[in-house]
């Protein structure tokens, strides 16, 4: 890979790196990477959890790679919004739990990238932002319909209709990431939530982030029918009968991801 890095550390985590510093912005081929790779990670029963972050300590991602976008034409652009949307999507759509590290600049693609994980830790020095309106174009990769979700309308649309950028205490504040720490605590912190995460049985993580994720789009009588199909799933597992039987030994599970 030319546009990312990946590590694997000896507690089954996997650590994204995006590798176009300083700014890391996001092109086309990274896209197709960060596809390629995760369906390998998704099919990788040694990795459980995953962390997503930027090479350097000034960008997560400063956004797509403008220098790329003004030469495209209207047909062009649309090819590079699906090829995002797909990475995007499978970001999101992962049966393992995704963390974004998020150092320095989330802008733009970047923003939207952090909004497509499961969780969003940052440093205190980073800030968010979604400024595509001051460019005459609106967000193309998800941004004007994960960020209500997860902030709520009315602060979704401040942000996106101002174009401004917000500090990581902000960010903090309306919901956007789960905690802010200092950059050279970050990478650390992180990987001690991916560590727990990782320990979790892995049936029921895919069945829990399916029902959550497809259940909040969705009325209120079909989520609940999703849950319950998720629930079945999970009980149907060999972890489910680990998990029950270590409760009552009174003894850690030792799950085997079935």
């Amino acid at each position: 890979m030319e546009t990312l890095e990946f590590t694997l550390d000896e507690n089954r985590i996997g650590t994204i790196f995006l590798n176009r510093p300083p700014f890391n912005p996001l092109n086309t081929q990274l896209f197709q990477e960060l596809s390629t790779l995760l369906d390998k990670l998704e099919a990788d029963p040694l990795v459980q959890a995953i962390i997503i972050t930027g090479k350097g300590d000034r960008a997560f991602a400063a956004g797509a790679d403008i220098t790329e976008m003004m030469n495209l034409n209207g047909a062009e652009m649309l090819e590079m919004s699906r090829v995002s949307r797909i990475a995007f999507d499978k970001v999101e759509a992962m049966s393992k739990p995704v963390i974004a590290a998020v150092n320095g600049l989330a802008l733009g693609g970047g923003c939207e990238l952090a909004l497509a994980c499961d969780f969003r830790i940052c440093s205190s020095n980073t800030k968010f932002g979604l400024p595509e309106i001051n460019l005459g174009i609106i967000p193309g990769g998800g941004g004007t319909q994960r960020l209500p979700r997860i902030v709520g309308l009315a602060k979704a649309k401040e942000l996106l209709f101002f174009g401004e950028m917000i500090t990581a205490d902000k960010a903090a504040e309306i919901g956007l990431v789960n905690k802010v720490v200092e950059l050279d605590e970050l990478l650390n912190e992180t990987k001690l939530w991916a560590e727990k995460l990782a320990e979790k049985p892995r049936v029921a993580m895919k069945m829990l982030k399916t029902a959550v994720n497809r259940g909040v789009g969705v009325d209120l009588n079909t989520a609940l029918d999703l849950e319950t199909a998720c629930f079945g799933n999970a009980f149907a597992s060999e972890d489910r009968k680990e998990g029950m039987k270590s409760f009552v030994e009174k003894r850690m599970p030792q799950f085997v991801g079935r």
